[in-house]
């Protein structure tokens, strides 16, 4: 009876993510930040001391009865931060209780929770990029030499290889997960609107900014925030999200190409024994893991956007529509997270079709007429282009008629029979070599 079919009909696939994204998820968060401030308020010797080991084992141990025990409580106090509060007084002696909490709005807990739970996300998304890297680095290596009839605007280019073009994703999925992972993830801790009021009033001498500080810093290992003001303005999940969503945008366009070369024949799919193609037609192998893929990307961006355009907005010192908001970062990198597995997957299928790749060339000698206009200039003939525009543009033409007409040209006899031996499958260029050189 699941609403979303990341907890449904895909659970499997994204069930790492539970135990961080999920209502239970942010109730672990939410306690394991109670408990690092009480411990961090009786080694500064401002609260008791209290038992680290023993408290700190509720976090990382932290259970479907523990959270079910927090809902409890929340069906009393409509108040989802100070259920765990409450929660808490369970576990320690009754001289720590008005320490927990100490100082604190609902936002000190909830925006630092949230951002542990997003560190979390980006480092289990960062090792899935790793895997879709190493496979698309392997075959760029591998396919590095294998010559293939570009297409720009849907018209016959420039002959490339098909390792190479595979190493143009690579290369844009690289930087875009290595400036993900980079992204800080931040966090305040100062109380009802940003200025510790509170925490001076009950002890003017402490230094409340230098503390706040080394809680966020040292204790949670998030990225202090100084300015803020209730809430902590969620730049950084913006610019988290925003680079998921660019993320998505190069996915997706790597799917619609792969999708489009297995259309042309240039790939054929492993055969899975048991699947199903079509219902009605048994010849089929659908690329379905590249269509599915594609279609989590677009909503994972889509909802990415949407959130990273609303969440760095709040009327005044705070309004609570980010509260709804954060809630479905589940749905951010769970559909991301499906779209990987899914494109993990359909790469894994890929089988190159050599036969049908060097059919397409042969059948497109037309693309030679760039290097012989480019040579014609390097003679200086000014009118090159010209003359290979007259003679090629929307013709059929056959790769004799190219020789015939670079027979022709007044070149050099050496340059004549250099190009003479062209062919659209050796017309590549540094296609190998850029491979080699970038594709570490």
């Amino acid at each position: 009876m699941a609403l979303s079919p990341l907890d449904d009909r895909y659970q499997e696939k994204v069930k790492m993510l539970e135990p961080i994204f999920s209502e239970a998820g942010l109730c672990r968060a939410r306690t394991r930040v109670e408990i690092e401030w009480l411990i961090f308020l009786g080694d500064k010797k401002i609260a008791p001391k209290v038992d680290a080991k023993k408290l700190r084992r509720i976090a990382d141990k932290f259970s479907s009865k523990d959270f079910l025990a927090i809902k409890k409580i929340e069906a009393q106090t409509n108040h989802d931060v100070k259920a765990v509060e409450l929660f808490l007084r369970k576990q320690v002696p009754k001289k720590v209780w008005s320490w927990i909490h100490f100082g604190c709005t609902s936002e000190d807990i909830n925006n630092t929770a949230y951002s542990l739970m997003l560190r979390e996300g980006q480092k289990l998304l960062t090792q899935e990029f790793g895997e879709v890297l190493r496979d698309l680095g392997k075959k760029s290596k591998t396919w590095k030499g294998v010559s293939m009839l570009a297409r720009t605007h849907g018209q016959t280019a420039t002959p490339t290889t098909m390792g190479k073009e595979i190493a143009v994703f690579f290369h844009r999925l690289k930087m875009m997960a290595g400036t993900f992972r980079m992204i800080p993830v931040y966090g305040k801790f100062s109380g009802a609107t940003g200025n510790f009021a509170a925490h001076v009033s009950a002890f003017p001498k402490v230094d409340w900014i230098k503390l706040s500080q080394e809680f966020i810093e040292k204790r949670l290992g998030l990225t202090w925030n100084p300015l803020t003001t209730q809430i902590e303005p969620h730049d950084g999940q913006a610019l988290l999200l925003n680079q998921l969503s660019q993320g998505g945008a190069i996915l997706i366009d790597l799917c619609r190409d792969i999708w489009g070369y297995i259309s042309l024949g240039y790939f054929g799919q492993k055969v899975i024994k048991g699947e199903v193609g079509s219902s009605t037609m048994p010849h089929k192998v659908n690329p379905i893991d590249f269509e599915n893929a594609e279609g989590n990307f677009k909503l994972a961006r889509g909802i990415a956007r949407t959130l990273a355009d609303e969440l760095p907005v709040s009327r005044w010192q705070r309004d609570l529509t980010d509260s709804t908001l954060q809630r479905n970062f589940g749905l951010v990198f769970g559909h991301f997270l499906l779209g990987l597995k899914s494109l993990e997957k359909g790469l894994f299928k890929l089988e190159l079709n050599p036969k049908a790749l060097k059919a397409d060339l042969k059948n497109s000698p037309e693309v030679l007429t760039e290097a012989v206009q480019t040579v014609l200039r390097a003679h200086g003939v000014t009118d090159a282009y010209e003359q290979l525009k007259k003679f090629s543009r929307g013709q059929a033409l056959s790769l004799e008629q190219i020789l015939t007409f670079v027979d022709k040209t007044k070149l050099p006899k050496e340059v004549k029979d250099r190009l003479k031996k062209l062919t659209p499958e050796t017309y590549i260029g540094l296609s190998a070599k850029l491979v080699d050189k970038f594709v570490k």
